[in-house]
């Protein structure tokens, strides 16, 4: 199965560091944000990756490369006329996803989550991995129940910005500039979108308070 790392956005809520600096390419520990979620997706044998980038691209172009120094091959798909938005970033990526089911990962979140354990239903249209609401999110994205992600307002959980998603759910929309949430909610509602929850360590890395929190998980 192959993998997109969604990585083209600005990352204004970091202020001046991303003013020079990308947000993936902003530094966790060791490695930056966007190297996390790369030896993450190949520990869990995703070997083939594709890296949206917009955003001061060729930096990350630059310094991630074609993939060889992680074993792995990644290929880009660039805006080139800026961000797309998460939904339509991935559906101007689709021609190198093929028409096979493809899991989703932003590269703003650090994460333990096993990317082997997710399955989709051959029934479904998407699987969306689901967190416990954290301090900054208390009402959750998602209704959650059974294993299904459904409409409504009980149980809300938190989209872990990680899921495998079937290229089908994309035939009704346009290539444009739209948010990944606008295509979910059209199959949440035909019920054909199952939860995946994660327990483990998650953290979104959206900002500098956030990414000091993320420092306080590493080994």
């Amino acid at each position: 199965m192959k993998a997109i790392i969604l990585a083209a956005g600005k990352g204004e809520r970091f202020g001046s560091i991303t003013r020079t600096l990308p947000k993936p390419l902003i530094q966790l520990g060791k490695m930056t944000l966007i190297e996390h979620n790369i030896l993450l997706l190949k520990k869990y044998g995703f070997l083939d990756l594709i890296i949206n980038v917009s955003y001061l691209s060729s930096m990350i172009i630059d310094f991630i490369g074609n993939g060889e120094k992680y074993g792995i091959n990644i290929t880009y798909s660039v805006e080139n006329k800026g961000p797309l938005e998460t939904g339509g970033g991935i559906h101007n990526a689709l021609s190198f996803l093929g028409g096979s089911p493809f899991l989703v990962i932003n590269s703003d979140i650090y994460t333990n989550c096993k990317l082997s354990s997710i399955k989709i239903d051959q029934n479904d249209n998407g699987v969306l991995v689901m967190v416990e609401n954290p301090t900054h999110n208390l009402n959750g994205d998602f209704s959650c129940s059974n294993g299904r992600v459904i409409s409504g307002d009980a149980n809300m959980m938190t989209y872990a910005g990680i899921s495998i998603l079937n290229p089908i759910i994309f035939e009704n929309f346009k290539l444009g500039k739209y948010k990944l949430i606008d295509v979910l909610i059209n199959e949440i509602n035909k019920n054909k979108i199952s939860a995946f929850t994660h327990d483990g360590i998650w953290c979104d890395v959206g900002d500098i308070e956030k990414l000091e929190n993320a420092k306080k998980l590493l080994p």
